[in-house]
């Protein structure tokens, strides 16, 4: 039986930055992952997942050599950002008021998991199995793990970044809070009429926020948050009877568009209830996933591995000191998930005085100075 210090299941972009991380502290790593990432060429149509990468992203994917990589393919760097209900009442970010070129970049999902995968070949001491998955897992003095191909290795800890379904998770006997939204959310590219690859807005309506992500060369990402019977209907039309409604639904500021590709999913919220038990570790969405309002969910992720990398540096594989990371993120993430739960709940209702006082508040909001500078400071990593 092969064994390793590490062995990370899911290769992800979360998965394949701890295991890169690991690595690159000297550590023996496997990762194993069910599918490697399509190889990138400039003609190939944009992804339907795509993430808003924050600054403190970005700085954990230099130090893992992953962003030169990431940026040669196609990323959209955007500087404004907007929040309203009513058009009268918005709140407004702009890079300039931090000094920054940047508030981050929209990225597809692909493209950053790739990023990543392309320097593994530098770790001798890091090894991919692929195609494969998790079959099984016995925990003794170290972790004994079964593969769906019959292989079988052996590891002192486990890191579970194997998504929301953890498996990991499950057969760590970790629980999870959980509660399903009541919502799908819907992904759709579109070619633009108006140039706004710059900003990215979000338009707040009682059946959920709508919201544009610019992507390169004209193009965007619209989010569509409703119901799952609204989302299912939506999802069985044609392009030119899905412009229509977009069209119809979407804020003037979009422009007119054309359809090129859509895909949907339902909204759930889970948090684990132990990052760290029986010689695993969860990292990522195996740990948490949230509300995807404010696109934070790869960002907690990253934040995830940066704080595991950081309290594992020059460090013996302890549950000490794995525990250090558990109470280094689990407060924060926990903090995320209600911070978009309390806007999520507080501007899906059509209640007129909660309307109005929501809408004061956006207004008031954009012109509270330094308090909304350390709301975006936090938002984009950089408190």
């Amino acid at each position: 039986m092969n064994k390793f210090d590490i062995a990370v299941i899911g290769g992800g972009m979360v998965g394949a930055a701890v295991a890169l991380g690991f690595a690159k502290q000297g550590r023996q790593v496997v990762m194993v992952e069910g599918q490697k990432p399509q190889p990138y060429s400039d003609d190939q149509p944009m992804d339907i997942r795509v993430s808003a990468i924050s600054h403190q992203s970005v700085q954990l994917l230099e130090q893992l050599g992953a962003w030169q990589a990431i940026q040669s393919t196609r990323i959209c760097p955007y500087r404004r950002l907007e929040t309203w209900e009513h058009p009268e009442c918005r709140t407004r970010f702009h890079s300039d008021e931090l000094g920054l070129e940047q508030l981050g970049y929209i990225i597809e999902n692909r493209l950053i998991q790739l990023g990543l995968w392309q320097q593994f070949e530098q770790y001798p001491n890091l090894t991919v199995i692929c195609p494969d998955s998790l079959a099984s897992i016995t925990i003794e003095d170290n972790v004994q793990i079964v593969l769906t191909s019959g292989a079988m290795v052996s590891a002192e800890w486990l890191i579970g970044a194997d998504g929301a379904n953890s498996k990991v998770r499950e057969q760590a006997g970790i629980g999870i809070t959980a509660w399903d939204y009541r919502q799908h959310c819907m992904l759709i590219n579109v070619e633009t009429e108006f140039e706004q690859q710059d900003i990215t807005w979000q338009q707040f309506n009682p059946s959920g926020p709508r919201s544009f992500l610019p992507l390169c060369g004209k193009q965007g990402s619209l989010v569509w948050y409703d119901s799952p019977k609204r989302i299912k209907q939506l999802s069985a039309m044609g392009n030119e009877q899905l412009r229509e409604e977009i069209l119809a639904y979407f804020p003037p500021e979009l422009g007119d568009i054309k359809v090129l590709q859509h895909g949907s999913f339902p909204l759930t919220r889970r948090h684990a209830q132990q990052y760290v038990k029986n010689r695993c570790v969860l990292v990522g969405d195996s740990a948490h996933t949230i509300n995807p309002l404010a696109g934070q969910g790869v960002n907690l992720g990253f934040k995830d591995v940066d704080a595991l990398l950081q309290v594992t540096q020059d460090k013996s594989l302890s549950q000490d000191v794995l525990l250090a990371y558990e109470h280094k993120r689990r407060g924060d993430n926990l903090l995320m998930q209600s911070g978009m739960d309390f806007f999520y709940k507080g501007f899906s209702n059509d209640i007129a005085p909660l309307k109005l006082l929501r809408n004061a508040a956006l207004k008031i909001a954009d012109k509270t100075g330094p308090i909304k500078q350390q709301v975006l400071k936090y938002a984009l990593g950089l408190k």
